[in-house]
């Protein structure tokens, strides 16, 4: 049976359900994702974009530019929660951010991307998968190895 994940914004305006395993779920350390979160670190679970579905409200865009990739970053407009983002080099992927699914508890990120900007008290597990910087190719190059 498919696994089936319900979540949404702070303030109930949106709605998602996504359907089937994520690809990945991991920590990115970078300092787009720090401001972004306002933490030490961003999760993102990525996800195929045909299993994401919106069941209620609207989400508000904006393309944030990077070295190598643009992301459509996707919010609730009513409150500004980050919902996901999607790369322009991967638009059949979401890359969600699994902090607004409705059941957390589940959740084990497995790569650390961007450790070296990573704030000196995070401690990072020693059985997970570390990157100083994003690998060539990014967090796809990872999914399509099958990790």
């Amino acid at each position: 049976m498919t696994e089936a994940y319900e979540g949404g914004c702070q303030c109930g305006a949106v709605r998602y359900r996504v359907t089937g395993e994520p690809a990945i779920v991991y920590i990115c350390h970078c300092t787009f994702c720090q401001v972004q979160s306002g933490s030490a670190f961003a999760m993102a679970m990525r996800v195929s974009a045909e299993n994401f579905q919106l069941t209620r409200g609207e989400l508000k865009s904006f393309v944030r530019q990077g070295e190598n990739v643009n992301l459509a970053c996707s919010f609730c407009a009513d409150c500004g929660t980050r919902i996901h983002h999607v790369p322009d080099s991967r638009p059949d992927l979401v890359s969600l951010k699994p902090g607004t699914l409705d059941d957390t508890g589940w959740l084990r990120p497995t790569v650390h991307f961007f450790a070296r900007s990573a704030q000196p008290w995070v401690k990072i597990p020693d059985d997970a998968e570390v990157f100083e910087a994003m690998p060539v190719g990014g967090v796809m190059t990872l999914v399509d190895e099958g990790r």
